[in-house]
């Protein structure tokens, strides 16, 4: 295939939201990693010292109910979607400086994977 035809490709697919990070998405690994890495802070259903990850996926940050954010994150304006829920579990930090949780998720796979898991437990 020409190489203008494969960046023609590329590029459409992009712009269709396209990602290959999360069309590879594994959903059971995600879970895995969560409950891993997240779970000491956070569940799906209830706050504890984060707060409760149910229907995180589409929702404004700062306003899981009854959980007390940080004013850096209820005032972030931050949407959680798979751009800004990558960023923030790259590194939190240097997404909303300010905020206060202290754990990242290096590995670009299991960013997408943990991704993918909280979009399954989000409702549509």
């Amino acid at each position: 295939m020409p190489r203008a035809l494969l960046t023609a490709c590329a590029l459409a697919l992009a712009q269709a939201g396209f990602s290959p990070q999360a069309a590879a998405a594994d959903v059971a690994h995600g879970k895995q990693i969560y409950e891993t890495i997240c779970g000491g802070c956070h569940t799906m259903d209830a706050n504890r010292a984060g707060p409760a990850h149910r229907g995180v996926y589409g929702r404004k940050a700062g306003l899981a109910p009854g959980f007390n954010y940080s004013p850096a994150l209820k005032n972030s304006g931050v949407v959680w979607n798979e751009q800004t829920l990558d960023r923030w579990l790259k590194d939190p930090e240097a997404f909303i400086p300010g905020q206060i949780m202290g754990i990242s998720v290096e590995n670009a796979k299991d960013r997408a994977d943990v991704i993918e898991y909280l979009k399954e437990e989000s409702p549509r």
